[in-house]
């Protein structure tokens, strides 16, 4: 079930500092904001040559990473996204096996335009994982 590494994603609380830091220190490929409001956030790409980093800044005042950063105030780790071939079977087998999918567990588009679902942290090892139909 279970694809390659689609991204790893930094909460941030000021996205354009984080992507300059990428830009200015590594010499890494930025791409441009884009508001996710369905999701409460605006996030940047950091294109590297075997997967990508996703910045993410809260986007309104329900932004779900409000309280990640409320504890983590300098930003930190906030999911990690596999990639899989189809997103519904890919949930359907999880609830199967006691998984908790997040929210009404119905796909929601992400950021790349793509079908998504978030799985809780408790399932994993304390790490909220995301996934992405390819």
């Amino acid at each position: 079930m279970i694809g390659k590494l689609n991204h790893i994603a930094i909460a941030t609380p000021n996205l354009k500092e984080a992507a300059k830091t990428y830009q200015d220190l590594l010499g890494a490929k930025v791409g441009q904001p884009i508001s996710q409001m369905e999701h409460g956030v605006s996030v940047i790409f950091i294109e590297l040559p075997n997967t990508k980093i996703e910045l993410l800044e809260p986007l309104g005042e329900t932004s779900p990473i409000l309280n990640f950063l409320s504890k983590n105030p300098r930003g930190g780790i906030h999911h990690i996204c596999y990639e899989v071939t189809d997103i519904l079977k890919a949930r359907d087998r999880l609830i199967e096996k006691g998984a908790t999918i997040l929210g009404s567990s119905e796909p929601k588009i992400g950021a790349h335009g793509k079908p998504v679902i978030f799985i809780h942290p408790k399932d994993f090892n304390g790490t909220l994982i995301e996934l992405e139909q390819v």
